[in-house]
């Protein structure tokens, strides 16, 4: 997932919102006694054009389809095929699962409202679906950056990439990158139920995320969002930092082979990955950039499609196409026929 460009730009919207908050949302005395308490969320969707809403069904019906079958047939690959058990491998089927769950997560619920041409939320599951999104998004943003330690202990430490990537260490990796995920999106949803919610209840998104969220609410979000900002920088900036620093070791050791060959090798192990870091914080970081006329929801939207199908759609491809062993394993899958020996 975009996780800094989406976090830092979500941050600014907090501001923004808090700012508006104090001034246009003054509480006269006895006004918290009498407000309506909000039960259930309208989601407003990509679109409200009717003639649209066919259309968009059958084209996220159609990514959804792909996203999952594509995923689903990277991580049977991975299982069935002795050949890529390795760690590299390891965190790949890892990711095709999250890859799953962000789009399940988002995407039928859309489809339902698309279909019926109508979403209304209960408040209780648009909480659920805040947590479980930042749950699976976060796990994807530091996966990658376990990802890109396994390629510098691959390329830079060869001889003791066996005993600092072992079985424990993988484990012990994803289960770190599980558990700050895990506070961070408690962390969200809590900052969400705190809130007040007593009287505009129309969501201008397709899923129940932060930003519309906060500016729905009717009591002071300044708290709120320096939290999450503090909880940006574990998701966003930390990451990214350490992806950068391992790739920068990668190049410098593979600049320092002699021949072609080897450089080239070198760098198709980890081509893949860092074509997926390109399109995780490249593609959300471009998109800010480029909708910045764009209302806060509109630019919420824009990102919310790269990070919850775009980018799980392709991942599979990328993986798939890029890498021969994977290629191979994967007609062998599909069509029935035993790995060699």
């Amino acid at each position: 997932m975009t996780c800094l460009c989406v976090s830092l730009s979500r941050f600014q919207q907090f501001q923004v919102f808090s700012h508006h908050s104090s001034q246009q949302r003054p509480m006269e005395p006895g006004a918290w006694d009498n407000r309506t308490a909000v039960t259930e969320f309208i989601l407003l969707g990509l679109t409200e054009n009717i003639r649209l809403q066919p259309i968009l069904f059958a084209v996220f019906l159609f990514a959804f389809v792909i996203t999952v079958g594509g995923n689903f047939s990277i991580l049977a690959t991975i299982l069935v095929e002795p050949k890529l058990h390795t760690p590299m491998y390891y965190f790949l089927g890892n990711l095709s699962l999250l890859d799953i769950g962000c789009i399940t997560v988002t995407v039928p619920p859309m489809l339902a409202c698309l279909l019926t041409q109508q979403c209304r939320v209960p408040y209780a599951a648009c909480l659920s679906q805040l947590f479980f999104f930042h749950l699976l998004a976060g796990v994807d943003c530091h996966l990658l950056t376990a990802m890109a330690y396994d390629r510098y202990l691959a390329i830079c430490q060869p001889l003791t990439y066996s005993a600092r990537m072992s079985r424990e260490v993988q484990g012990a990796l994803v289960g770190l990158c599980c558990t700050i995920s895990f506070i961070n999106a408690l962390n969200h949803t809590v900052a969400v139920s705190v809130l007040d919610f007593c009287g505009p209840n129309v969501v201008n998104h397709f899923y129940c995320d932060l930003p519309p969220l906060f500016q729905l609410s009717c009591s002071s979000i300044h708290l709120s969002g320096q939290l999450l900002f503090v909880g940006a920088t574990f998701m966003g900036v930390v990451p990214m930092i350490l992806i950068s620093v391992s790739y920068a070791h990668v190049a410098a050791a593979v600049l320092r082979i002699r021949s072609a060959e080897g450089r080239k090798k070198a760098f198709s192990t980890c081509g893949s990955h860092l074509t997926v870091v390109c399109i995780f914080y490249g593609t959300g970081f471009f998109s800010y950039m480029r909708l910045g006329s764009v209302s806060a929801s509109d630019k919420d939207k824009g990102i919310g499609i790269l990070n919850t199908i775009l980018s799980p759609m392709l991942n599979p491809v990328i993986y798939s196409l890029r890498n021969p062993d994977v290629q191979g394993a994967l007609r062998r899958v599909l069509t029935g026929k035993r790995p060699p020996e």
